[in-house]
């Protein structure tokens, strides 16, 4: 049954499109794209909007020229190439989180020169580290609740976003559970396994998803694993669901223990804590998240989570990813290499 459920995620991954085109038609309900991991997730759910992350297809992008810079990050320049291309033509909207200037064009571009009936730009702080923060972004929150409600229609209770919230707690917590058992010698799931999982579960229905994590968890304690960890690796870095390299590297005899990028841990690891005020609540988490390095000032605050990581996981080894041209990610890189 392990298999089976693993299959499923990359049976999801594959036919994305596909599945959110059949997900529109069976409950009538918007799709949206969103591009950054800051775009609060639990908000569209409130709104019965089904947010599917907006990522590249691995392919040389050879249409965004006239759209983006080219010496902006492939990443960005991918996932332009891909709406230009058609290939999220059922979207019904796109949001971006504020994130990097990178992402940001690739929004701007697509919200120009792709038909679109929905495009908004969350203002997501930069400067997280301040008192200011969070009473801002939970005023930012507040305007795009507004005109989600006025785009569909549909009023956005407090239920809604309670809603909205435990689905998405749930996801994570379940997430968690399973990334304890990379813990174990040998891990319990592979790191391309584990990547397959947290892939497929930002482009499906997240109820959907949390019913084969339900099972996962179940199962998972007595899994007979016969694969070795020769090597307990780390991958660190910005976006990366590059599936070839994970199963190329792992097919040597290693295998990723754990991870820290944005299709990884950092996209589930920290759960909205409930408080009367659902979106200060909301807001709160993503300015407390495990921070991206675009956000991660004055203080490096996401090196202590990284060497808690390395020692919890007792990662032998770490391999650092760059997008090529990411500024935050590469300022980085120096003394996170020294550090390690």
């Amino acid at each position: 049954m392990i298999d089976e459920i693993f299959a499923q995620f990359r049976e999801w991954i594959d036919n994305r499109h596909e599945y959110a085109k059949a997900w529109r038609e069976r409950t009538g309900n918007r799709v949206t794209g969103y591009f950054c991991t800051y775009v609060p997730e639990e908000i569209l759910y409130a709104a019965d909007i089904l947010p599917v992350r907006v990522l590249g297809s691995h392919e040389p992008p050879t249409v965004t020229e006239p759209y983006i810079f080219a010496m902006y990050c492939h990443f960005c320049r991918d996932c332009l190439a891909q709406g230009l291309k058609g290939k999220f033509n059922y979207l019904d909207g796109i949001i971006e989180g504020q994130s990097c200037i990178h992402l940001r064009q690739a929004f701007n571009a697509w919200r120009l020169h792709i038909p679109i009936d929905y495009a908004y730009y969350i203002y997501v702080p930069h400067g997280i580290q301040t008192r200011r923060a969070i009473p801002y972004f939970t005023q930012e929150l507040a305007k795009f609740k507004q005109s989600l409600e006025k785009w569909t229609g549909k009023t956005i209770t407090n239920q809604d976003l309670d809603k909205g919230i435990a689905l998405l707690n749930r996801n994570r917590e379940l997430m968690k559970k399973i990334t304890e058992y990379r813990k174990s010698d040998p891990p319990k799931l592979t790191g391309l396994e584990a990547m397959e999982m947290t892939l497929s579960s930002q482009i499906v229905d997240k109820a959907e998803h949390n019913k084969l994590l339900e099972q996962l968890v179940q199962e998972l304690p007595n899994r007979q694993f016969s694969r070795q960890a020769n090597i307990r690796l780390m991958i660190i870095g910005s976006e990366d669901d590059d599936r070839l390299f994970m199963k190329n590297v792992e097919n040597l005899g290693a295998t990723f223990v754990v991870d820290e990028h944005c299709t990884g841990t950092r996209y589930y690891w920290d759960n909205v804590k409930p408080q009367e005020d659902r979106l200060r609540a909301i807001a709160e988490r993503y300015v407390n998240r495990v921070p991206c390095p675009s956000k991660d000032w004055p203080l490096r605050r996401r090196f202590d989570h990284i060497m808690q990581l390395v020692k919890d996981y007792k990662v032998q080894g770490a391999v650092l990813i760059q997008q090529k041209f990411c500024d935050p990610h590469e300022l980085d890189i120096p003394p996170l290499k020294q550090m390690l």
